[in-house]
């Protein structure tokens, strides 16, 4: 094997290809990078864990074909600190040699044989793209749980019904969900599925920007979703696909609605939460025309600061947890947010509120298609 590339374009693969390699394999082989390069000058690095896999796809000048397994994480790091001058990159007896410019590396190569095989995604589902599809991953991830001993509110929920996709997330305090539009195959597609949130998130992250993402889902017997984009390809075993009915909780009867600038609500909050302590909550009273936002730490501290807000409704007093509300208003990409309320002790509902247009005449979209409801803390006093 032996080929010439570009210093930033391997750097760019090697490192999405290294995402999925496991920091304590279960076997020492899982703790390689796969390198091929074929006579038609294509190079591909791939990961796997067996439950993550991760490929990238890239041109290459290639002297001689061939495949080599080194050590992934150790790839990585000495790819990320060479000279911007060309790579080569060839085997040499036992050692796979990384040489670039004045900087040379011999790393001692693995068992090829012993690598296990690439899963194959499922069919192609449709396509969206990349930005959007990274854009609302980002926005529902922050809700998912940690928990890993409840693996379903680690995913994100996935849910397609013809060109209509949902994404959402729970750690069962908070719910956060985004709808958009996409491009099926099939106009009738449908699914539902749940995939790893921290798997998904780095991924969509990671996609070359402008580029489509196609989506490989099967039917309801396929254990594996599929994404790609720009060269890039990443599949990842589902979780179970029991889930919470979460659209039918983003509606409700709602006593009060609040509209607010998103900005200065969000620099507000950051600093009554500079006197909270871990589980102390942030206070919120909307009156008519003012949002006043306090905190306080025992006696030792407290914070008190009001803003200008509309609120439609009854006045109301309430509580949260003062990341959560940091985390839903960062989903927010609009100039104001709305909150609606049913009162202190149920849960409130966060949306965008649609920019206003620069033509006075052309109607605002109605939906952002982003929606984020968070349980409050119940006052003691």
């Amino acid at each position: 094997m032996e080929f010439r590339v570009d210093r930033q374009t391997f750097a760019d693969a090697v490192a999405w290809a290294a995402r999925t390699l496991p920091a304590r394999p279960a076997l020492p082989v899982l703790a390689g990078m796969l390198i091929e390069v074929t006579g038609e000058g294509e190079l591909t690095l791939a990961g796997f864990d067996y439950e993550v896999s991760a490929h990238a796809r890239d041109e290459a000048a290639v002297a001689e074909p061939g495949r080599a397994l080194v050590p992934g994480r150790l790839l990585s790091d000495i790819v990320r600190n060479l000279p911007a001058e060309p790579v080569d990159v060839f085997t040499k007896g036992s050692e796979v040699v990384v040489r670039c410019g004045p900087a040379e590396f011999g790393l001692q190569t693995m068992p090829v044989e012993d690598y296990p095989t690439l899963p194959d995604p499922p069919a192609r589902a449709g396509t969206i793209p990349g930005d959007l599809f990274a854009a609302a991953v980002a926005q529902v991830t922050p809700a998912a749980g940690r928990d890993d001993t409840l693996p379903m509110l680690t995913g994100v929920r996935i849910d397609i019904e013809g060109d209509t996709m949902w994404l959402a997330c729970t750690d069962r305090y908070r719910i956060a969900a985004r709808e958009l539009t996409w491009v099926p195959d099939d106009p009738e597609f449908t699914a539902g599925v749940v995939v790893p949130a921290r798997t998904l998130a780095d991924t969509a992250k990671a996609i070359k920007r402008g580029a489509d993402v196609a989506i490989d889902l099967g039917g309801t017997a396929d254990t594996l979703i599929g994404i790609s984009g720009g060269g890039r390809r990443m599949t990842s075993r589902l979780l179970d696909d029991q889930y919470i009915n979460y659209r039918s909780r983003l509606t409700g009867t709602w006593t009060s609605v609040a509209e607010i600038r998103v900005a200065p609500f969000v620099e507000a909050i950051k600093r009554a939460a500079l006197v909270t302590e871990r589980g102390t909550p942030i206070r919120l009273a909307f009156t008519a025309d003012e949002v006043r936002i306090r905190a306080a730490t025992g006696d030792s501290a407290r914070a008190n600061e009001s803003l200008g807000a509309h609120l439609t409704g009854d006045d109301i007093d309430i509580a949260f947890a003062p990341q959560y509300l940091l985390d839903g208003l960062a989903g927010i990409d609009t100039e104001s947010a709305r909150l609606e309320f049913a009162g202190p002790t149920k849960a409130a509902l966060l949306t965008a509120v649609p920019d206003k247009k620069d033509d006075e005449d052309a109607p605002a979209e109605s939906d952002t298609g982003y929606h984020y409801l968070a349980m409050p803390v119940r006052l003691t006093s």
